[in-house]
């Protein structure tokens, strides 16, 4: 009985374990029935479709420079795809632009490109990418509506086959088509400076500046208007801006006369100005011409010095003084006039002297008439002079204030004892007493 137990017990333990085996492996056997199997996709059908266009504005003028941005545009669709166990996942779409080089020809259009052909990278389906082109519109440039070729190269997949279960065979085509863009030039002048010439423009005058203008594009300027500009902070203003022109040809010149004026504290060297030139075109616009920089040359403003010596003046006495005035500017002063301001211990009652036509370098002599104090100290003094003169445009202009300098010396002989307020006081008192004895001695009877 004892042994029965004792097997029974065994068997039990036994098929438990075997039972237990069983269960799990049927666990992963319905755990592995139940996962999906992982599938790949596999497109069936597909290609790239570009288009391009400009971005923004496609109207330009002749004469400028632009960037000129075109887009590039991928509207391919991927038409119909597979996805099942087994396959091997593309790295490539078919509908994919690859490597796109994008190159921009002028076919006859009026422009100069300065861009060569630029590369897009990749553009896949329903994505834009941007390329921008450096051009210039030839100033001689006709208006119209040109069509510019956008030429573009680009490989995408074409086929991919399936070796086995993990190896894939890509086949790729490269296609190059040319596709064309609008590209408008605006009726249109174009402006070129010939040449500036300036009329005695000089720091704190006035003056002329003569602007040589040529239409040198291939359009007409109805109404024209030639403009001057100051330029930022220029020392230079235009006080007449503005010249008509009228009917402004291809090929015309145009001399354009300005009057400006230049501030006090200009040096002497070229300053910038802007001509423009506004019209109307043959579409009635009105419109403008890109501002083009001049140069105007400045010549300094006119100075005067004393170059002559001091003149020596007695104190206590009266003398007429040259001063001998030196031009040392850049242009004509008209009708001079000098005047000096007496100071004490001077004074004067003609401090005014005319000196007339003063060219650069040239100089002209003062005369004035001064006195002088008595009780002058014996040395050299500074007074203050100035010129007032008439400019190229007969505007009334005064220089700077120019030191004159004058020498107070000791007099001598007779004019010194004149001068001695001592001796004057002796001379005083004795012509006094002897006036006074002249008339006592009349008073007395039996004089004569």
């Amino acid at each position: 009985m004892s042994k029965f137990l004792k097997h029974s017990s065994i068997f039990s333990k036994t098929s438990i374990f075997r039972l237990s085996g069983l269960a799990l492996l049927g666990l992963c056997l319905i755990v592995f029935c139940a996962s999906p199997v992982m599938a790949g996709t596999k497109y069936m059908s597909g290609e790239p479709n570009l288009t391009v266009s400009i971005s923004g504005i496609n109207e330009f003028t002749p004469g400028t420079t632009i960037e000129l941005p075109i887009n590039i545009e991928n509207s391919g669709l991927n038409y119909m795809k597979m996805v099942q166990s087994g396959i091997v996942d593309r790295d490539d779409i078919p509908s994919t632009a690859k490597m796109v080089r994008v190159t921009l020809l002028p076919d006859g259009a009026p422009i100069l490109i300065k861009s060569d052909s630029q590369m897009a990278g990749d553009i896949a389906g329903s994505e834009t990418k941007t390329i921008k082109f450096q051009i210039r519109v030839k100033d001689d440039g006709h208006a119209g509506i040109y069509s510019l070729p956008v030429q573009i190269e680009y490989t995408y997949l074409a086929d991919a086959e399936q070796v086995g279960t993990d190896s894939v065979i890509n086949r790729f085509n490269t296609k190059k088509q040319t596709l064309n863009v609008p590209f408008i030039v605006r009726s249109a002048i174009n402006l070129d400076i010939l040449k500036v010439t300036p009329e005695d423009i000089n720091a704190g005058g006035e003056g002329f500046v003569t602007v040589t203008l040529k239409n040198s594009g291939a359009d007409t300027g109805h109404k024209a208007i030639a403009k001057l500009n100051r330029s930022g902070n220029s020392p230079v203003v235009p006080v007449d801006s503005t010249v008509y022109i009228g009917e402004f040809k291809p090929g015309d010149e145009f001399e354009a006369k300005f009057k400006v004026s230049v501030t006090r504290d200009a040096e002497p060297q070229d300053y910038p100005l802007e001509v423009m030139v506004t019209y109307e075109n043959a579409d009635k616009e009105t419109l403008d011409t890109p501002a083009e920089s001049i140069g105007v040359p400045v010549g300094g403003k006119i100075t005067f010095s004393m170059i002559n010596d001091p003149p020596q003046v007695k104190a206590g006495g009266k003398q007429v003084i040259e001063v001998e005035y030196r031009n040392d500017g850049d242009a004509i002063a008209y009708s001079s006039e000098a005047r000096i301001s007496a100071v004490d211990p001077f004074s004067s009652d003609d401090d005014l002297a005319y000196l007339g036509d003063i060219k650069p370098g040239e100089s002209a002599i003062a005369k004035f008439k001064i006195s002088t104090t008595s009780d002058a100290i014996e040395k050299t003094y500074g007074l203050d002079s100035e010129i007032r003169y008439r400019d190229a445009l007969d505007n009334s202009q005064i220089s700077d204030t120019i030191k004159v300098q004058v020498s107070v010396v000791k007099s001598e002989g007779l004019s010194a004892i004149l001068t001695n307020p001592i001796v004057l006081a002796v001379i005083l008192i004795v012509i006094i007493g002897a006036a006074y004895r002249l008339h006592t001695t009349r008073r007395k009877p039996g004089s004569v």
